[in-house]
């Protein structure tokens, strides 16, 4: 029997594996972390191996109003500016292991509404 975080892990595994075999390799991704009180996001290329941007809920100066969703959608929001700024503007998504639902959805959304497209 295979335990929850075995499970997980599985999913994170086979999401990564069809992002970067089956889709477009040249293309940035945008990885969602959660946790149970914050949210990371930060877009990855995987070419060369480095961190492009990166936005997360527990940055110094950012002030969020509200919980859960409405966070997510402003970590989304400002990963979505920073990468029109750094010239970045078609990406995959990466959600992890996560259901895309919730706060991973949020971000997603948040993201395209700055102008990112997935």
């Amino acid at each position: 029997m295979l335990t929850t975080k075995q499970l997980f892990m599985r999913r994170k595994l086979r999401t990564r594996y069809n992002l970067k075999n089956r889709l477009k390799r040249e293309l940035p991704r945008l990885s969602v972390f959660r946790s149970n009180k914050h949210i990371y996001a930060q877009i990855i290329d995987d070419v060369q191996g480095k961190t492009l941007v990166v936005a997360s809920s527990i940055e110094k100066g950012g002030k969020f109003s509200g919980k859960g969703k409405e966070k997510a959608y402003v970590i989304g929001e400002n990963i979505g500016k920073r990468a029109v700024d750094a010239g970045i503007k078609e990406i995959v998504f990466d959600r992890g292991g996560c259901v895309y639902h919730g706060r991973v959805k949020a971000v997603a959304e948040g993201a395209r509404n700055a102008g990112l497209k997935f």
